[in-house]
């Protein structure tokens, strides 16, 4: 970790001009970078650097920087988000790196996450994941009293912690078949535990399945690695819940 005011990094950086080109690295020297700027500053002073010299910026998303939307995402130095665990790409900063570090940043990769540019990626695959089911369609009324309806604690943080996933794409970034496991056992588990989404909790589990196997998601084969990756540290116990979910939203389809 650097103890520097400034450092001077290489970065070898994805550039790719949509998705009929191949792609390629670039080394790109970035010098007097100030260690308290996070990484993303530090593409805010390359890209005005590059501007400068008439040379056409690194795109890469972002929108809150504050690690509550999801939007921004990379791969550094072979992980998303970079090294640092339960941190978006926005929270990561400069002293986290050294003086000459060779920094390798490159967008997430997945069948189903298109390359826009460079580092963005088109992530509407998750979207639709969610159109397919991951709501509550019943009309449940106004806005119910405060403990009107009885929810176990241990239940309720449960689904907060399934529903603090921001859907960045970090677990399909990270996984080995590119599965979207994570994310959409998340979404399926906030509603599952709660009793507004019980009634269409078999509609639900089968309709984003079949969405994600449309979208050109990969299976779970149970790697962990999708957890490790998680800004959130959203648990891999949401993807049991899921297989259960499915086992009794199958049994019931057969039934029918």
């Amino acid at each position: 970790m650097s103890a520097q005011e400034t450092i001077n990094i290489t970065l070898e950086i994805w550039r790719q001009n949509g998705l009929q080109d191949r792609g390629r690295f670039e080394t790109i020297a970035v010098n007097d970078v100030d260690t308290h700027s996070s990484f993303l500053e530090m593409l805010d002073f390359l890209n005005e650097k590059l501007i400068l010299e008439d040379k056409e910026p690194i795109e890469f998303d972002n929108d809150c920087r504050e690690g509550i939307c999801g939007t921004c995402g990379a791969v550094v130095n072979g992980v998303p988000h970079g090294h640092r665990k339960a941190m978006t790409l926005c929270e990561l900063h400069m002293r986290e790196f050294n003086d000459g570090d060779t920094i390798v940043v490159e967008p997430f990769r997945s069948r189903a996450f298109k390359v826009v540019k460079d580092l963005m990626v088109d992530r509407g695959a998750l979207d639709k994941i969610i159109q397919a089911g991951g709501y509550v369609s019943a009309d449940t009324g106004g806005t119910p009293d405060a403990n009107a309806l009885p929810i176990a604690q241990e239940k309720a943080e449960e689904a907060m912690d399934a529903a603090a996933c921001i859907g960045c794409g970090a677990c399909v970034a990270s996984c080995p078949n590119a599965s979207a496991m994570l994310f959409v056992s998340a979404k399926v588990s906030q509603l599952a535990l709660l009793p507004q989404g019980k009634p269409e909790a078999t509609r639900r589990v089968l309709a984003m399945l079949r969405e994600m196997d449309n979208c050109g998601f990969g299976n779970c084969t149970n790697h962990r690695v999708c957890e490790n990756a998680c800004p959130k540290q959203v648990s891999i116990t949401h993807i049991a819940r899921f297989n259960r979910e499915f086992l009794k939203a199958a049994l019931f389809a057969k039934a029918d």
